[in-house]
């Protein structure tokens, strides 16, 4: 009895700590599909998750930032949705790799042709954008998703250093450095494909060794199972030899 309610309690906890932490990941995020380097090109997904039971989301809007605005930015096609990207002037035009930029892009966004994004789903809107700035470490998105109903979620919180996630945060994409031959998210390099070819004898060796060692403690153990019946069979014919006497 005792048991049983000492589970129950156990049930009762873990229920709650599940209904308190599960608002704080289900919320407007952005990955990369790989690597975000600072000065190159990259492919990320904003997932955007529904939080109601009665209601689909039917429209995202993804605010740019205007600190460091991205010149190219261009939407992959999605069955059900059909997207708009949205570009402002720049109040002051800015050089990036060499060329004279004057318009960046503000805003996209997608509208539901379709049923959206339907209670217990989540749907990923992937977006190709660059040159990502190198003077930051992270770009912050703001954006705002609208349910059927007509409510409207505003993730727009920014996350201030040393505080709790806010209720509603920003989408925030974090920058890696890039690669120090110049690329930009490049993950291999020729140095990389010489060093494997390197340790491949290397590997072979060790696996003939371990082989080799494989092989003889077979044989040892082989002999010792030999001679340890041979060692019972003369001790049962001893054995009977004084039986008999």
């Amino acid at each position: 009895m005792k048991a049983s309610r000492i589970a129950a309690a156990g049930a009762v906890a873990a229920s709650a700590v599940l209904a308190v932490s599960a608002p704080a990941f289900a919320h407007v995020s952005v990955q990369p599909e790989g690597e975000a380097a600072k000065g190159g090109y990259a492919v990320v997904d904003f997932k955007v998750p529904n939080e109601r039971d009665n209601a689909s989301t039917n429209k995202v809007e993804v605010n740019f930032p205007t600190d460091h605005p991205l010149a190219s930015v261009m939407p992959q096609p999605l069955d059900g949705w059909s997207v708009k990207v949205t570009k402002t002037k720049l109040a002051k035009p800015l050089t990036m790799h060499g060329e004279k930029i004057s318009e960046a892009v503000s805003k996209v966004t997608w509208t539901a042709t379709g049923k959206g994004i339907e209670p217990g789903f989540f749907q990923k809107f992937p977006l190709s954008v660059g040159a990502l700035p190198e003077d930051t470490d992270e770009l912050v998105f703001k954006a705002i998703q609208t349910y059927d109903n007509k409510e409207v979620v505003r993730w727009i919180e920014p996350q201030q250093e040393g505080q709790e996630e806010p209720e509603n945060p920003a989408p925030v994409l974090t920058l890696s450095e890039a690669s120090a031959d110049g690329h930009h998210g490049s993950s291999g390099t020729a140095k990389d494909a010489s060093d494997t070819s390197t340790a491949a004898p290397a590997s072979s060796t060790s696996a003939s060794s371990a082989d080799s060692s494989d092989t003889t403690a077979r044989v040892l153990g082989v002999v010792g199972i030999v001679v340890g019946a041979a060692g019972v069979a003369y001790g049962v014919l001893a054995g009977r030899r004084r039986t008999e006497a």
